[in-house]
């Protein structure tokens, strides 16, 4: 794989609403976010990852009201496990925003004086259905009937009537321009988010609301102190707050607009509609991608409060461990679509596929490399059996992975990892180094040493899913972070090199041991 690709790439999470401590599906995203990050980086891009909270608006209001604190107590509190969760979870961010800090409030009033210059808003009365959980306006034919009766979003939540005094935002003057965006190849993916997208507009934009007099926990409109901005403008002026807007940074010169916004796909269309628009009016570059994620569900149910299914994406880091939890995440599920967990099987799959598969070629090949031939490396002639097993392994690592999660299809990039671990796995049996131990040493030798090429590809390539785990594996074999990088996957003589170097392979300390259930509680 050529690494020749040097241009910046910028991606972001959707910020967390932290009206509720973490939840699975917040460890998802900012998983999936960390593992981009990480593959560009190992790429050589200059990656600039973007995570953090989204404080304001009614519902945190409330929220505080209830517990009789302050939102900005709340905000504090609550912000605080969202950024614990990213780091336990080595998440790694270049920047936590949160959306109570000044240079955050600086910048969503400079994009609402940009969209006034433009001539998009105007003062009116809002008069429609909100939904204070989704922080969302809706249109009456967009409503469902609940049990009792009750009106609620397409999201299951509840809506009630608003009235008051209201700046708009003249989305429908965008309709053509977005419908021209959105069936840009690329723009918005997977395609059947797209093609919502697609049928919302071609409906009819009406204009939006984008402030509030009801309550006063916001970033204050100019000029209009009485209103608070719509929590969505705040929120999605994040992405460039963190670069230094509204100044002409070089963080904005170099790495705006995003290439990456990566959200659930329940807020696509703010995503692809609102901000679009935007940064239309503001006379901003737009975002070159948008991809909208599925859910993550609990044993196939939607986690929900009422239900007593909401998992603790940390209680799982302890449980599992944090790296076999970031494999399972993005191994079991086709990103984009929604997907299922439970504790059962993220032990079957971290068991089959790291312990007793990637672990144990390595846990045995270092091994037998340590006690059969001292730890000592050597210049060998490989076999035509040694050349197909390591041609195998680098086509999955340095061409299969690398172009499935260019596509984000990590599953795929992550299936075609573990077949050329499990052809490692067929070829220690075939050639059993344990047999040519006694018959032909130096085959033994030749075998083994394949392995340990292989085993360095392996680790190479699934560092951005496993980081831990795989840099604590390249240590061991001696690979250090300089060679590291997807394009020494293809130095032909880096092996050459550390024969030559003064490294030894020692007793090798277990990678991933194998996972246990808890045993279940009498009744």
């Amino acid at each position: 794989m050529a690494d020749t690709d040097k241009t910046p790439f910028y991606v972001t999470t959707a910020i967390n609403y932290p009206n509720g401590r973490p939840h699975i599906g917040h460890a998802y995203e900012g998983i999936a976010a960390d593992v981009i990050a990480r593959f560009q980086r190992l790429r050589g891009r200059d990656v600039r990852f973007q995570t953090g909270t989204d404080e304001h608006g009614l519902k945190m209001a409330r929220k505080a009201e209830e517990q009789g604190r302050t939102p900005r107590e709340l905000a504090d509190e609550m912000s605080g496990y969202f950024r614990e969760m990213d780091e336990k979870l080595n998440i790694s961010f270049d920047r936590f925003i949160r959306t109570v800090q000044d240079d955050h409030h600086r910048a969503s009033q400079t994009i609402w004086q940009r969209m006034e210059e433009a001539g998009d808003l105007y003062l009116d009365r809002y008069e429609g259905w909100y939904s204070v959980r989704d922080e969302a306006y809706y249109d009456e034919s967009e409503l469902k009937e609940g049990e009792n009766g009750d009106k609620l979003s397409p999201q299951d939540t509840p809506v009630e009537w608003t009235v008051e005094e209201s700046w708009f935002f003249r989305l429908s003057k965008y309709e053509e321009p977005l419908l021209e965006l959105l069936k840009t190849p690329g723009f918005l993916e997977p395609a059947s988010r797209r093609n919502e997208m697609i049928a919302f507009v071609e409906q009819g934009l009406r204009d939006l609301s984008v402030s509030r007099t009801s309550f006063d926990w916001g970033v204050k409109v100019p000029g209009s102190d009485n209103h608070v901005m719509y929590v969505w403008v705040d929120a999605l002026t994040n992405y460039l707050t963190g670069l230094g807007f509204p100044g002409e940074t070089d963080e904005m010169a170099k790495f705006w607009p995003a290439d990456l916004h990566l959200i659930g796909k329940d807020i696509v269309r703010f995503h692809t509609v609102y901000w679009p628009a935007f940064l239309m009016s503001a006379k901003l570059p737009l975002p070159r991608k948008v991809f909208g994620h599925g859910f993550l569900l609990n044993r196939g149910q939607k986690e929900s409060k009422s239900l007593g299914n909401v998992t603790d994406p940390l209680a799982l880091a302890d449980q599992f461990g944090v790296d076999p939890l970031r494999y399972f995440l993005m191994r079991e599920v086709a990103f984009g679509q929604d997907g299922s967990y439970s504790p059962e099987a993220i032990v079957t799959r971290a068991n089959a596929e790291l312990a007793n598969s990637f672990g144990n070629l390595a846990q045995r090949t270092l091994s037998m490399i340590a006690k059969n031939m001292g730890g000592e490396l050597s210049d060998f002639d490989p076999s035509e059996a040694d050349k197909a097993l390591l041609a195998q392994v680098h086509d999955a690592c340095a061409n299969e992975l690398p172009a499935q999660f260019d596509q984000l299809a990590f599953s795929v990039g992550i299936e075609a990892w573990i077949k050329a671990v499990y052809a490692c796995n067929q070829y220690v049996d075939e050639q059993a180094p344990w047999t040519l131990k006694k018959t032909d040493p130096e085959r033994m030798k030749a075998v083994l040493q394949t392995l340990f090429i292989a085993i360095r590809d392996l680790a190479i390539a699934i560092q951005p899913v496993v980081p831990e785990k795989a840099g604590a594996l390249l240590d061991q074999i001696g690979i250090s972070p300089e060679e590291r990088r997807y394009r020494n996957l293809d130095d032909a003589d880096w092996f050459k090199r550390h024969v030559e170097s003064d490294f030894t392979v020692g007793k090798p300390t277990p990678i991933f041991p194998r996972l246990e259930l808890p045993e279940a509680e009498d009744a």
